[in-house]
């Protein structure tokens, strides 16, 4: 058993890998030979990642707020509280709060042999984003 005490800062989204202000606490990292990581992401409104895929698919698990998500060539999901959204392994998504609203998630993802657990595109635009929370 490994006891780690709460002393990691809450950090800012990188801006490459996300749009809008998003707060990240780190959960868990790989370690051993496990090679979960999870973090607790805070969205605020408005706020989302840029397009991604994940070597082994990623779990969202929403504990707050009102959040969006999309697949590439899929609907717009629409997201609340206790909802869960596996993303399969490769599948380009993204995820993130509604414009009116704080989202909350557990992002939880496995990394690859290289150490890899995420692959990250280009950001949706405010046009696709504009048109995505249209449609929700």
């Amino acid at each position: 058993m490994k006891i780690t005490r709460n002393t990691l800062p809450t950090t800012p989204g990188p801006a490459d890998w996300f749009t809008g202000t998003v707060l990240i606490d780190t959960v868990a990292t790989p370690e051993a030979t496990s090679t979960v990581a999870a973090a607790n992401v805070h969205f605020t409104p408005g706020a989302r990642t840029a397009w991604h895929t994940h070597p082994h698919g990623q779990t969202i698990w929403v504990t707050e707020g009102t959040g969006l998500c999309q697949r590439e060539g899929g609907p717009v999901e629409v997201l609340h509280p206790g909802d869960r959204v596996f993303f399969e392994p490769g599948e380009d998504h993204w995820h993130g709060a509604a414009p009116d609203r704080f989202m909350v998630h557990v992002a939880i993802q496995q990394a690859d042999a290289a150490g890899e657990a995420v692959v990250w595109g280009r950001h949706v635009t405010d046009e696709e984003y504009g048109a995505a929370t249209a449609a929700a």
